[in-house]
């Protein structure tokens, strides 16, 4: 073996050391690297894979040292998406936080918003106070988009590997899903829809029918899928076996969601940990005992079942639980009596002559709640959810003020990237792409 290294050059770290020879891989010296390594008479190479979405899940980099066809090192860089999310939501009132973070995690936006809010009402001391049709429709909500980001993970997925007729399929069905979101909240992503203290407004007229309908499709189509993948050899080939990470490894790095329960623990903060009354519904939690890419991929699959079987109860119950969608404290409730209009746009007719034309002391407080916002006693606070992903959590922190003193958010996208080397060392590097898909990380939550 010849002593020539071929390492990654850190423009930070210029001054340390290096043995043998040095190439820069930093994306824009492909042809140097190559020929440095048609030098050479060893066999590594250092590859750098990204960071233009090289998983589809994002803008992830990857530099892997590979001897052959399989991977000796594999590196993880990140950063590539910065927003400055959680900065810039010290700069806005606590209302307006939500329109921020819903933009983390952009494939499960309404789980950002929720896990906020829960912190925030939290710290403010209302947490039973949230109404009970606000709690209901939130739950539904988030199951809902369970299923539009595992059918997209497993979309993703399949595209990947090759198949493209699973990517097709899997995208069709997620836009039934976010049609119903936007027929509810309006938007089809980053809706900003849970707010604190409930949710931005009631279910439209016939909201209710249409998710009837979404429930009478959805079953056969992830059947559909499973037809499409469950047996089919090369996706066997493909997944089982791979990227190995067995309990003791996930609890090692702090790994939650469908990777940790693909290793046979049924941990869900949903039912370990209840919010939003989830302890009130009937379901099971899914996991798989292989601790491989095929057994995550089932997890997903039956999450989805699950999913649609939360969302069935929840159509029960709003079809008998009325009242208000926002907390009865007017000091703290963002006015919850807004609606479409009937051009699609605008608010609620009644609403704006309300306080613009009948009562003085509603427009004062309207303007104050909307500009100013509302004050959050000082303290800290952590809620967590369960996330697609895994654990999502956030830790608030205020000031006494109208806006967080700070805001972080436990991302489990960005957690569980920890377990890509651990997944893709010793394996081939066709089974790189695997692993990052069985993760399904969004860059999103970790480029905070």
């Amino acid at each position: 073996m010849s002593s020539t290294k071929y390492t990654e050059y850190d423009a930070y770290a210029a001054d340390e050391a290096a043995e043998g020879r040095v190439f820069d891989v930093n994306g824009q010296d492909w042809d140097r690297v190559v020929a440095g390594a048609e030098d050479g008479s060893d066999e590594r190479l250092v590859v750098n894979m990204g960071p233009q979405h090289p998983s589809t899940h994002g803008v992830l980099r990857l530099v892997l040292t590979l001897d052959g066809e399989t991977v000796n090192d594999c590196r993880v860089g990140i950063g590539y998406l910065h927003t400055g999310i959680e900065k810039n939501m010290e700069f806005r009132t606590w209302t307006q936080g939500v329109t921020f973070c819903t933009r983390m995690d952009y494939l499960a936006p309404l789980f950002n918003e929720t896990a906020y809010c829960l912190g925030v009402e939290k710290l403010l001391g209302v947490t039973d106070q949230v109404p009970e049709r606000a709690q209901i429709i939130r739950v539904m909500m988030m199951e809902l988009n369970r299923i539009s980001s595992h059918l997209v993970a497993i979309a993703t997925f399949g595209l990947e590997l090759g198949a493209t007729t699973v990517m097709l399929n899997g995208f069709i069905e997620r836009e039934y899903t976010l049609d119903l979101f936007e027929e509810i909240s309006g938007l089809r992503m980053n809706m900003a829809y849970v707010r604190p203290g409930g949710v931005a407004q009631d279910l439209p007229s016939g909201a209710l029918g249409k998710v009837r309908e979404y429930l009478d499709r959805m079953p056969k189509r992830i059947k559909a899928l499973r037809k499409l993948m469950d047996e089919n050899p090369v996706f066997l080939a493909r997944t089982r076996d791979v990227a190995y990470l067995d309990l003791t490894g996930c609890m090692a790095l702090g790994i939650t969601g469908p990777v940790l329960r693909a290793t046979g623990l049924p941990w869900d903060l949903r039912k370990s940990q209840p919010y939003c009354g989830y302890e009130t519904y009937d379901f099971d939690v899914p996991t798989q005992e292989s601790a491989d890419v095929y057994g995550r991929y089932l997890v997903r699959m039956a999450e989805m079942e699950e999913s649609l079987k939360i969302v069935e109860q929840c159509v029960e119950r709003l079809r008998t639980v009325q009242g208000p969608v926002m907390i009865e404290d007017k000091k703290i409730g963002w006015p919850a009596k807004l609606a479409i209009g009937v051009d699609g746009m605008g608010n609620s007719p009644r609403h704006i002559a309300h306080i613009m034309g009948t009562s003085m002391e509603a427009l004062i407080h309207h303007f104050k709640l909307v500009t100013e916002g509302f004050r959050v006693p000082a303290g800290q606070a952590y809620a967590a959810i369960e996330s697609p992903r895994g654990e999502l959590g956030v830790h608030v922190v205020s000031d006494g003020g109208t806006r967080p003193y700070r805001v972080h958010f436990r991302d489990p996208s960005f957690t569980n990237l920890q377990a890509t080397p651990a997944m893709a060392e010793g394996g081939m590097i066709a089974d790189v792409i695997a692993a990052v898909a069985s993760i399904d990380p969004v860059m999103g939550g970790v480029d905070r």
